[in-house]
């Protein structure tokens, strides 16, 4: 046990080793635009996801929103496996008896195509506030203008 003491006061020039917590000042956030086209939706939202939440980033923090911005054009063309195109579907609530609201994927993405990447961005980052504010940080637009070049993002590609 002495010796194991000994190495770590060695390790890092005799000090002991510090781990890093992020803190809002050390956070340099990056703004990226990802091209949907031809995109398979789940794999598109797990690799958007991740950078919201700021795993690709050495200074990552669970609970600090590390995580950078992210835009995504031409949500209309993602891709789908398999019948999800009418098979999946999406249920909301209004609240009163006999509100539940059902849509197709195929129906939602002929209306809304902006809102299915949402939605599987949405449930894949943590749920309670700091989801909240990750989820603050997509930017879902039709076609493939979008109205952030001015924070001049950077292609991101996977």
């Amino acid at each position: 046990m002495a010796e194991f003491l000994e190495f770590l006061q060695n390790f890092q020039g005799g000090r002991p080793m510090k781990t890093f917590m992020a803190s809002p000042d050390t956070i340099d956030r990056k703004w990226y635009v990802v091209d949907a086209e031809g995109k398979t939706l789940g794999r598109l939202a797990s690799e958007i996801a991740k950078v919201l939440r700021g795993k690709h980033k050495p200074i990552f923090t669970p609970h600090m929103d590390t995580g950078d911005y992210v835009v995504v054009v031409n949500a209309e063309k993602i891709t789908v496996s398999g019948k999800k195109l009418d098979q999946k579907i999406y249920y909301k609530h209004s609240g009163y008896v006999g509100g539940m609201k059902e849509t197709t994927l195929k129906d939602m993405l002929k209306k809304h195509p902006e809102r299915v990447v949402e939605y599987a961005v949405k449930g894949m980052l943590p749920k309670g506030p700091l989801g909240r504010q990750m989820y603050r940080k997509l930017f879902v637009y039709v076609g493939p203008d979008h109205k952030h070049a001015a924070q001049k993002p950077e292609a991101l590609t996977f």
